[in-house]
């Protein structure tokens, strides 16, 4: 990857990979959860504190069955049954596991299940030679495969499910007498002695990561069927390929996202809402039958009310807009309340930080505030109070009064023309 980030934690949908893995393992309701990490430990550990997942060393890379090895100490007194993942495959999902699991579990007991897969291209992938009933009869790699194996499509992903109390016994079986002089873990399945199984999965929820290339491929698949799904649920994508979801976006029925969208970590919709083009919503809550954007920036803490209306370049941070509330044009609010049916003019801002510490400016319910108001907070306008364009507000403003700060027009009837022609007699003046 070449990053000073440890691999499984770079992000698919504004989630590091190693947590959308554990967070498909959690819906089976795992006894036990055990990472197995050598360099970048402390990383990991910070990634997964208050999980209850244990993290177990693998001080020197050995390969991948000396590090399944390294969980021993973990597991001990487990009678149950191992998945064994990988935190670079980040896409197999809990319905996937199961079947592994199931698997496992049928009459004719195999060893191990091994999850296999069916690329397009199958290129150097390890082969897996099966039956018809699935009971594996030899895997091999790509480089020792005769012309006949690398024929066979169907490929190892790495992934396996195995009873605990066989697992450690078989990784003591397995030697390191290769090129790398590492242990392998799927030399566990050929050990004579019991048979093991293969199940298949489609190639997408297999895909590894071992670069940014790969990286953005894994996340173009994740796009690409969360798109489905959300328009399946009810959701109209204008264009379906410029919108981008994270992992925990909640959409509602019969929303409508324009083109060019982009949802960041922690943004619920609810039903009827536009959401206009080249908006970025990120921690944010819209209510039912509100508008947003285009251009517009929901940053967290934004609460968006029933029917309200966020306009183009309108930043909205930490701030609640109460229902029928309207920031049309050019606004920056942020800690603040706006009430039901306010109205925010164009230009406006809320001057909510003075260098050192944030303040709130509260708007009651059908306010007006002109356009190119600053409202220096902390400030109160009250309900129904018309804050007159232009004005700069320090202090709070009581209900239905008309705020107006800024000096008096002043006309000065011919003035205009007798200064062009001042102008213009200086201008000749100095040429000459």
């Amino acid at each position: 990857m070449k990053s000073s980030l440890h691999k499984v934690l770079h992000p698919v949908a504004g989630r590091p990979m190693l947590l959308h893995l554990l967070a498909s393992v959690s819906a089976l309701s795992p006894e036990r959860q055990v990472v197995v990490v050598g360099a970048g430990r402390e990383q990991v550990e910070k990634a997964v504190a208050g999980s209850g997942v244990v993290v177990a060393v693998q001080a020197e890379q050995l390969g991948t069955g000396h590090a399944v090895a390294q969980a021993h100490d973990a597991l001990a007194g487990f009678a149950g049954d191992v998945l064994i993942l990988y935190g670079d495959v980040p896409l197999v999902g809990a319905t996937t596991m199961q079947a592994m699991l199931d698997r496992l579990s049928r009459g004719d007991e195999p060893r191990a299940v091994v999850l296999g897969f069916r690329p397009d291209d199958a290129a150097a992938y390890g082969r897996i030679i099966a039956d018809r009933q699935g009971i594996i009869e030899k895997m091999v790699e790509y480089k020792d495969a005769s012309e006949a194996e690398r024929a066979v499509t169907l490929c190892n992903s790495g992934l396996m499910a195995v009873r605990s109390i066989d697992l450690f016994v078989l990784l003591d079986q397995i030697g390191n007498s290769n090129a790398a002089g590492e242990y392998y873990l799927p030399d566990i399945v050929m050990l004579p002695g019991g048979a093991s199984a293969v199940i298949e999965t489609e190639a997408w929820e297999v895909a590894g990561v071992n670069s940014r290339i790969e990286l953005a491929g894994v996340e173009a698949q994740w796009q690409a069927r969360r798109r489905v799904e959300a328009m399946r649920d009810g959701v109209t994508l204008v264009a379906p390929e410029t919108v981008f979801f994270a992992h925990d976006t909640v959409l509602g029925r019969d929303v409508v996202v324009e083109p060019n969208v982009v949802f960041g970590p922690g943004v619920t919709v609810a039903d009827d809402v536009i959401i206009h083009a080249f908006s970025h919503l990120e921690g944010a809550c819209v209510a039912r039958g509100a508008d947003i954007g285009p251009y517009a920036r929901l940053r967290p803490g934004a609460d968006i009310g029933v029917k309200a209306k966020v306009g183009n370049f309108v930043e909205i941070k930490k701030a609640i807009l109460g229902e029928g509330a309207k920031v049309n044009h050019l606004s920056y609010i942020g800690d603040a309340s706006i009430g039901t049916g306010a109205n925010i003019g164009a230009g406006t801002i809320t001057c909510n930080y003075d260098g050192f510490f944030k303040y709130r400016t509260e708007i009651g319910a059908g306010a007006f505030i002109g356009s190119n108001s600053a409202l220096v907070a902390p400030a109160t306008i009250g309900a129904g109070a018309i804050v007159a364009a232009g004005s700069v507000v320090t202090r709070s403003v009581e209900a239905d009064v008309l705020c107006l700060v800024r000096p008096e027009q002043v006309a000065k009837p011919g003035w205009a023309a007798a200064f062009r022609a001042r102008m213009k007699a200086k201008k000749a003046t100095t040429k000459a």
